[in-house]
């Protein structure tokens, strides 16, 4: 079931949120239905998370990771297998793929690991010191007399 939303009536009435209008075309665009290979994402703390993908067949070497512009990109591309004569029913696909996530402002990929056929990809959202909220102390006016001095003037200094 594809369905076909129009978000022109809401970026006319909004400014700013191109990049969430982007975000949310471009997933409508990339959804193919092929849901090869299949994915868990886990929230495992307040800022960290955890993408599981079943890889079954494939190695560590055949699988290539790349985070770049708040996108992952995961991929993997079978090796050429000399035994194709002597499978009778081949079931585990091998076949290559590619799953993009797209990730949050300032989510950084932490590791991946490899075991029992499972890739999991650990994510931390780590927001900048300079972007963290702080609270700002309220004071009381300054006196005219604590003013930084500037030079003087000629008729001030004599």
């Amino acid at each position: 079931m594809r369905t076909n939303f129009d978000f022109s009536p809401y970026r006319r009435s909004t400014v700013g949120f191109d990049r969430l209008f982007d975000l949310l075309e471009s997933s409508a665009r990339a959804d193919t239905g092929d849901g090869f290979p299949p994915f868990d994402i886990e929230a495992m703390g307040e800022d960290s998370y955890q993408i599981t993908l079943a890889v079954a067949g494939f190695r560590p070497d055949e699988i290539e990771i790349v985070a770049q512009n708040n996108q992952l990109t995961v991929s993997g591309r079978k090796g050429e297998d000399g035994d194709s004569g002597r499978y009778l029913h081949r079931g585990i696909a091998t076949r290559a793929f590619e799953r993009r996530f797209q990730l949050a402002d300032f989510v950084e990929v932490r590791s991946a690991d490899f075991d029992n056929g499972l890739l999991r990809i650990s994510l931390k959202r780590e927001i900048p010191e300079a972007m963290k909220p702080r609270r700002i102390a309220i004071g009381s006016a300054a006196p005219a007399n604590d003013r930084l001095e500037g030079p003087r003037s000629e008729q001030e200094a004599a």
